[in-house]
């Protein structure tokens, strides 16, 4: 009795085309929903941002050590890794060890400088807390080391040298 059942498709639409308007209205919820998330967390980032700007001054400094590690290596307050997300904990931030004055501090740094702070000499920073967000050279110029070419990079600027 069962066998002889025919699953009659709802509104006389076939049952592929059902799904895929299903598949289709949530893809666009979701698109929907994303987009509002992402302008919550642009307006947060950039309000972040301001304050940021608002608490920063120059101070200058002699940036003693730069490198990547983390957070709990490189030897900030305990406030701060109290502060951080657990799964931000494992994280590599660059570091920077500068004395300001007579103490010798860690501090954090922008992603954006973070290659352009010469290490051992007196720099000018616009710091925010712990946080350097800005660089000038002191007594000179800051400049950037050339970028290592990988060996296909050598190749091709070689072969484009020679056509030249």
């Amino acid at each position: 009795m069962l066998n002889n059942i025919e699953i009659m498709p709802a509104l006389g639409i076939a049952t592929w085309t059902i799904v895929l308007l299903v598949i289709i209205v949530l893809i666009i919820a979701a698109l929907i929903g994303l987009s509002i998330y992402g302008k919550k967390l642009q307006t947060k980032q950039e309000t972040a941002q301001k304050e940021l700007e608002a608490a920063s001054q120059s101070v200058s400094m002699l940036v003693i050590d730069k490198k990547r590690m983390k957070i709990k290596e490189a030897g900030l307050p305990q406030i701060v890794l109290d502060q951080t997300p657990k799964y931000l904990r494992g994280q590599k931030l660059p570091i920077v060890k500068a004395k300001i004055g007579p103490k010798i501090m860690p501090l954090i740094c922008d992603e954006k400088i973070f290659e352009l702070i010469p290490v051992k000499k007196e720099v000018k920073a616009t710091v925010s807390g712990i946080y350097i967000t800005g660089v000038k050279g002191l007594r000179s110029n800051l400049e950037t080391k050339p970028k290592k070419m990988k060996f296909s990079e050598k190749v091709k600027a070689k072969l484009n040298k020679d056509d030249k």
